[in-house]
């Protein structure tokens, strides 16, 4: 594996370069920086960079610097692989990526394979976790399970007298976090008028919204992202439907509103308390904004991935993968999202998901 014979290179070239300075120390972050979701892209970006910035200002990590190395996988998992191994092959020592779980599933095994850790900031499909491809696989956000029993109560109780649609797009995290919704809302004694898929990147959803409308579906859940999910809210409503759309982190973006514009209002979403109200996030936010940059949905996800890793290698003194991974371990860390430290699986002990409401052009919790 990498890590070893990584291990016997440095060996190599530390006596070779006694006395000299260490090279800088590389980082990753990768997601959709293209594409339909380009804009979790530019939050991934946003709070890389600034995690960088403020991490080589304080001095950077045991005394070297962070150099950031950005990836584009357009959420497609082939891509994310090609991503993976182009990071490898960059000398990568940390990933903060990728965005999309059907990326960072297939491309945690590259890492995994390499002895690169990687923390996600937004994969959230339990697979990622409950089929973990090594030790350093890790992410800071939370879990379609844990998403899908906030939405899946609610449905089933505030809306229990409705008639309820469940819908996906076929994809890892689309699929993983209806179903779990749906298993929830079942469980609770609450049956779905209508589950079925759709086809993401599609531009008219009409068929699908009359489907909806001759079914009398008083509330669509939405597996999937802002784009389509956008697209339906503002077709239903140009068909003369007040149907409620619900859906998961994914609509944590302002284009959700751009796509919608006033027919978005009322669209109700599962997020974490957010990030940006922390006491310990201030600075970054106001150093984000002055930047003109977003802070929106998992900016400082990304930031707090890349700022875990840093604490829990100058804790361990190295960037050695099984030293910083036994501190990922066993360490609680001061973060922009809070103190936080990971169980057994990678997974995150923070608070779980709350409920946030699309009106007049933003979102704030319900």
């Amino acid at each position: 594996m990498k890590k070893y014979l990584l291990a016997s290179v440095a060996g190599v070239a530390a006596m070779a370069i006694s006395g000299a300075a260490m090279a800088d120390i590389i980082v990753g972050t990768a997601g959709p920086m293209t594409g339909q979701y380009a804009s979790f892209g530019a939050q991934m970006k946003a709070g890389a960079e600034q995690a960088v910035a403020d991490i080589n200002a304080a001095g950077g990590v045991n005394g070297e610097m962070l150099v950031l190395e950005v990836g584009d996988d357009a959420c497609d998992p082939k891509q994310a692989v090609a991503v993976a191994n182009q990071m490898v092959g960059k000398n990568v020592a940390f990933m903060a990526g990728h965005f999309c779980s059907g990326s960072s599933i297939p491309a945690s095994q590259v890492y995994a394979e390499e002895g690169i850790i990687q923390i996600t900031p937004a994969s959230t499909n339990p697979k990622y976790t409950d089929e973990r491809a090594g030790p350093g696989t890790f992410r800071v956000c939370g879990r379609d399970d844990q998403q899908g029993r906030v939405a899946g109560t609610t449905l089933a109780t505030e809306f229990g007298d409705k008639n309820i649609a469940v819908i996906h797009d076929k994809t890892a995290y689309g699929k993983g976090l209806a179903d779990a919704t749906k298993a929830v809302m079942n469980a609770a004694g609450k049956e779905e008028a209508l589950y079925e898929a759709y086809t993401a990147g599609e531009k008219d959803y009409t068929a699908l919204v009359s489907k909806l409308k001759s079914e009398k579906v008083d509330v669509l859940y939405v597996g999937g992202y802002h784009t389509e999910a956008g697209l339906m809210k503002r077709q239903m409503v140009d068909q003369g439907m007040d149907t409620i759309l619900v859906s998961g982190d994914a609509l944590v973006t302002d284009e959700y509103w751009s796509i919608t514009g006033p027919a978005g209002a009322g669209t109700l979403m599962t997020f974490p308390p957010d990030p940006r109200s922390n006491e310990e996030a201030a600075a970054v936010v106001a150093a984000l904004e002055a930047a003109g940059k977003t802070t929106e949905g998992y900016a400082l996800y990304t930031y707090a991935a890349i700022q875990t890793w840093a604490k829990a290698a100058a804790a361990a003194g190295s960037t050695d993968y099984d030293t910083v991974v036994e501190k990922l371990n066993s360490e609680k860390f001061d973060t922009v999202l809070g103190e936080l430290s990971f169980d057994e699986k990678g997974d995150v002990t923070l608070p779980g998901y709350v409920w946030y409401e699309w009106k007049d052009g933003s979102y704030a919790y319900r």
